[in-house]
């Protein structure tokens, strides 16, 4: 048994995780924040990528459409690989680097979020994709491997994992769905806070509102 061989991808893992703890968190935060309100108000987020981060995307729209931790409203969240009658049929028809970019075409729409997941950042279907969204008027968030890299830059926003290799990107993907999960919850829950204190004050102001067309209608009925 060779333990120094069969434990190096747990210190590969380890080592690019106490960096990625600095620099995912503010972008993790920023994007959690942002779908919740964007989600929030109606629009949807598309996700897709090519093998494990296809896993990975749909992973994170299945949190999104069920829930993370606890319970809340479900939200609209689409994994485009999923469909795979689609998937195949635009391939067969139109080609590979059209998989994704013809379900953005069909499912997108201005304000919507498209989330894109490569541990290379050079996928040609996801760059098409991407720009396909942007035509749209839709926002590009992308995972990728390390930086710099294609999708990285056609992105408006990315984050990119500093790993050596694939395997290991691909874990701390998971890490960032994760991470996203709580963010988007911890929004969630503070604008609904934030609705329920507004729909208080306006509950409040509406009885003191009544109260005084009332004691208006009173006090005009007794002066007559």
């Amino acid at each position: 048994m060779k333990l120094a061989t069969d434990v190096t991808h747990c210190d590969d893992l380890m080592k690019a995780l106490e960096g990625f703890r600095g620099y995912a968190a503010p972008v993790v935060q920023r994007w959690g924040i942002s779908l919740a309100s964007r989600l929030g108000s109606g629009s949807r987020l598309l996700v897709a990528g090519n093998g494990g981060s296809a896993a990975q995307a749909q992973h994170l729209t299945a949190e999104l459409v069920g829930r993370y931790r606890d319970d809340r409203p479900p939200f609209s969240a689409l994994a485009l690989h999923a469909d795979t009658s689609s998937t195949t049929a635009i391939a067969n028809d139109y080609g590979v680097q059209e998989i994704f970019a013809r379900q953005v075409a069909a499912h997108g729409r201005a304000g919507d979020v498209l989330g894109l997941l490569s541990t290379s950042g050079a996928s040609a279907n996801l760059l098409v994709a991407a720009s396909e969204a942007h035509r749209l008027g839709m926002t590009v968030l992308a995972l990728t491997g390390p930086a710099p890299n294609p999708l990285a830059g056609a992105a408006d926003d990315a984050l990119c994992v500093e790993a050596p290799t694939s395997a290991t990107v691909q874990e701390l993907h998971l890490v960032a769905v994760h991470m996203l999960c709580e963010a988007f919850d911890q929004a969630v829950e503070r604008r609904a806070a934030a609705e329920r204190r507004y729909g208080a004050v306006e509950r409040g102001e509406s009885a003191q509102r009544r109260h005084r067309e009332r004691w208006a209608f009173l006090t005009e009925e007794e002066a007559t």
